[in-house]
């Protein structure tokens, strides 16, 4: 029988949550992610000093910012990543301009003219956004100029409805960062069937599918096989290398647990919020307010981190 890994690529695609090219060629995902946490880490890998290196002289050579070079390093990274996997390759805007619509359009229109010189063509690219209510109208602009957007760091049901009314071509609803505000919330331990993550990747696939929403469904942010395998089935799910690993070593049947709806008579009416209720919503989801909050300010950290590397190299 093959492994876990094989019996979820049959079903699921599968995306590369990494900047580790290695780890990419090992276990030949379809797409890949990344973040400014995964570009720190790997811009720190000695075999990747060469894509760092060429950033911090373009830099030098034109008189280029901390910032400026930053974007410079997240294309070489996706650039070379688009020479390994066969599909799309996500880069995220920086998490500090989450509530400023009109610079995150601007942003994704740079690092989208910025992949054109290297010879990427857009539809390789998927421009990551928080799913804020200013990340959700970058995005229904970006769209309608086809540029696809990768809606992230997407905790509830209210996010998922504003994505797919701007048309976002993919949403990212995290797990693990649920199952993580849950434990410490009530002090429980959960089973896959009860991890209140995958619980809420389900009812996000059952209502998009009921609807006909268009927008990808790809599962992230996982702490162990058990979720993922809870998940088999979901449009795409994005996996570290640790837990790809175990999948690869791992056999036994993997039945598939998301199916697509004729109707889900459950599913809750259909909705596209305005700001107002967006916001109401949120706010009224203590989980999904706390962890959004909070994933913007750690990848706020991490891109300063990343930032200050170049700043220290380019005055070098």
């Amino acid at each position: 029988m093959p492994s876990k890994l094989e019996q979820l690529k049959a079903m699921t695609t599968i995306v590369a949550d990494t900047g580790d090219m290695d780890s990419i060629r090992a276990f030949q995902p379809t797409d890949c992610t990344t973040n400014p946490t995964l570009i720190l880490k790997a811009a720190q890998m000695e075999a990747y000093a060469h894509l760092v290196d060429e950033a911090i002289q373009w830099g030098k050579k034109g008189g280029k910012s901390a910032g400026q070079v930053t974007d410079r390093l997240a294309v070489n990274f996706g650039a070379e990543l688009t020479k390994i996997v066969p599909g799309r390759v996500s880069t995220e805007v920086d998490a500090d301009l989450s509530f400023d619509t009109q610079a995150m359009i601007d942003k994704a229109r740079d690092l989208i003219a910025d992949y054109k010189a290297r010879g990427v063509g857009r539809e390789r690219i998927l421009i990551k956004l928080a799913t804020t209510w200013e990340g959700v109208q970058a995005a229904r602009v970006l769209q309608k100029e086809g540029i696809d957007c990768n809606m992230t760091l997407l905790f509830s049901l209210a996010q998922a409805q504003a994505c797919a009314g701007a048309g976002a071509y993919l949403i990212s609803p995290f797990v693990g960062r649920i199952l993580d505000w849950y434990m410490k919330a009530t002090g429980e331990k959960y089973t896959a069937e009860t991890d209140p993550g995958v619980v809420s990747v389900r009812a996000i696939y059952n209502y998009y599918k009921t609807y006909g929403i268009e927008t990808v469904v790809m599962g992230a942010s996982f702490r162990n096989i058990g979720e993922i395998e809870a998940l088999a089935g979901c449009d795409r799910l994005t996996i570290a290398p640790a837990l790809l690993q175990q999948l690869q070593e791992t056999d036994g049947y993997l039945p598939r647990m998301l199916v697509m709806p004729v109707r889900n008579v459950d599913a809750p009416a259909r909705f596209d919020p305005d700001e107002k209720s967006f916001r109401f919503h949120l706010n009224e989801d203590a989980m999904a307010t706390e962890k959004l909050a909070e994933g913007i300010r750690l990848f706020t950290k991490d891109l300063r981190s990343l930032r200050d590397m170049v700043e220290k190299r380019l005055a070098g």
